[in-house]
């Protein structure tokens, strides 16, 4: 039961506060979701940039090129080369995933999904969306300053990030903007804690919560616990760079005795592990709930996956050493790292097992979140399996810092948690804005962004099995990777096949959200979890009288169920 009583809201009576200061949960959420989506828009373009310049060095970009950088003709020139790659890591995956699936959807979903009225938190709730927004306009405002934004890299590793590195004001600015989304996001993983823990319905035991609460509320412990390391390294980089202190100094341990760069990708790895898992996390639970929900049949191990996933976030926090294997470690510690990496393969490949179980023999409707979940799957399947070889000391010795650890990340991050967010976005689309997407288009959509998406990321892995370095202006000036020239275009043209599939996505969800006049039922995938037993979308007050819930999220097929119905409402009890 909830620690106070949950009030109805009053409704919003102006557009400032409908809109812009809102106090709602569905429209905060909405809020991270245009926030996402426009820095995906801004980190694609990033990356069809760094694509374009491997395949075709010193070649104008299309269209945007001469406009942008006129000094070249249009050729990405060599310094803006590694602020592109900077920035777009940087831009990915705090600005565009974080925000989607942790931003958007654990703010929309976690009321919603356990029964409550609100976050326990509403002010707090504002509070961290505006702080994001501030952070954005930092980041983005470091483009303009004389020097240009960060350029080394979205790990920012002195002496790189140093002003020996870096002597610009965009450095600066990156350090400063990252540090406060962490105030943002631990705003937010406060309040969607303490949301799961005292708002849940009567009745709601936590094996009784969909596994998608599973993946945002053990995202929010990680947050809450590591990214306050994250905003300590960030702190003390600031420190570097504006107070004159020597923290991450090179060499300064042969002279003062204090200071080492190799201590900022501790700090940072110590986050940046868990990181990983606070950005497939929520990936992870909406797919095992959109399998069952389309496979028509129950989870297939529902509390093995929950528990699974628990383990992952316990042992995420001991792995972050297999990050450092060539900054001459210790043997010892390397052999540690290496045990305790294969040893998270065990409960992924139980969840992952689960998957397969979950969709054998079921009566499977390809909808366009099916089809996204079952992509997830897919591409998962393919990161996990290529990470073996990082975690391994002896093959990460060679492949690291290739073009084979980008392909595994990619596999792993992007591949995996921007199809997990896609099927999100359709599947609570109806629940959003009221209206459903263009099936037929959602698929052509599919399709297209899993031929891009295979070409891009295989053909990294390739490159970088065959040694292309990362992070190299033209690695084309090294003769044993001019072989590699053909295969760095097919990779290209892949990348540029999948930014086009977005545009399918862009125009369905506007012409969705603006134009479509047609609502969408109540429930149009015939699903039983609690956002589905309130009108679509769901009014502001979410729940007029709190539902008593009397079964889990996954019950399908029931032979006491009564007319066509296949599914069983959380609310409903039948024997």
């Amino acid at each position: 039961m909830a620690f106070y009583e949950q009030h109805i809201h009053p409704k919003p009576t102006n557009f400032l506060s409908k809109y812009i200061i809102s106090y709602d949960h569905k429209v905060i959420g909405k809020q991270f979701l245009w926030y996402g989506i426009f820095f995906l828009f801004v980190g694609g373009l990033m990356a069809l940039m760094i694509r374009w310049t491997l395949a075709y060095p010193g070649e104008a970009f299309p269209i945007i090129g001469s406009f942008l950088f006129p000094e070249t003709g249009g050729a990405v020139p060599p310094d803006t080369y590694a602020m592109l790659f900077t920035m777009h890591g940087t831009i990915m995956i705090f600005y565009a995933i974080t925000p989607i699936l942790i931003g958007a959807f654990g703010n929309f979903c976690i009321p919603l999904m356990i029964g409550a009225r609100d976050m326990a938190f509403p002010l707090l709730n504002m509070l961290s969306f505006h702080v994001a927004v501030l952070s954005a306009v930092i980041l983005m405002g470091s483009l303009f300053t004389p020097l240009g934004a960060a350029a080394g890299g979205w790990t920012s590793y002195p002496t790189l990030s140093t002003l020996i590195g870096s002597p610009g004001m965009g450095q600066t600015l990156w350090t400063l903007a990252i540090f406060i989304l962490g105030v943002s996001s631990t705003m937010g993983a406060v309040n969607y804690i303490t949301t799961i823990i005292t708002l849940r319905a009567p009745g709601m035991g936590y094996f009784d919560m969909p596994l998608t609460i599973w993946g945002l509320g053990l995202t929010a412990v990680l947050n809450a616990i590591f990214l306050p390391v994250l905003g300590a390294g960030c702190l003390l980089l600031i420190f570097d760079r504006v107070f004159g202190t020597t923290f991450f100094l090179a060499g300064a341990a042969a002279t003062s005795g204090t200071g080492d760069p190799v201590l900022f990708q501790h700090v940072f790895w110590i986050f940046g592990h868990p990181e990983v898992y606070i950005l497939i996390l929520p990936a992870w639970g909406i797919v095992s709930d959109l399998l069952s929900f389309f496979a028509r049949k129950p989870a297939f191990g529902a509390k093995a996956t929950a528990l699974s996933m628990t383990t992952i976030t316990i042992l995420s926090t001991l792995v972050y050493g297999h990050h450092m294997f060539t900054t001459q470690m210790s043997p010892l510690l390397t052999q540690t790292f290496m045990t305790l990496t294969m040893t998270i393969s065990i409960p992924s490949a139980i969840f992952f097992a689960n998957w397969l179980g979950t969709i054998w023999k079921g009566s499977i409707r390809f909808t366009s979140p099916m089809l996204f979940s079952l992509g997830v799957v897919f591409v998962f399947g393919l990161g996990g399996l290529t990470g073996l070889y990082l975690g391994t000391v002896t093959t990460d010795l060679f492949l690291h810092d290739t073009y084979f650890v980008v392909g595994h990340f990619h596999y792993t991050m992007a591949a995996s948690v921007l199809l997990g967010g896609l099927g999100a976005v359709y599947f609570w689309m109806p629940k959003m804005f009221g209206t459903i997407m263009n099936e037929w288009w959602a698929k052509v959509h599919f399709w297209i962004t899993m031929v891009g998406l295979n070409i891009v990321f295989m053909g990294m892995l390739l490159i970088g099995y065959a040694g292309m370095h990362r992070r190299i202006f033209n690695p084309f000036v090294y003769e044993f990777t001019q072989k590699l020239i053909p295969l760095n275009e097919l990779t290209t043209w892949g990348a540029i096949i999948m930014g086009f599939a977005q545009i399918i996505f862009v125009i369905n969800f506007v012409h969705a959200v603006f134009f479509k006049k047609e609502k969408a039922s109540d429930n149009p995938w015939e699903v039983g979890t609690l956002e589905w037993t309130i009108p679509s979308p769901a009014p502001h007050y979410n729940f007029d009288k709190i539902p008593v819930v009397k079964c889990g999220p996954h019950e399908f097929g029931n032979p006491n169920l009564t007319g066509d119905r296949d599914f069983q409402y959380q609310t409903e009890e039948l024997a």
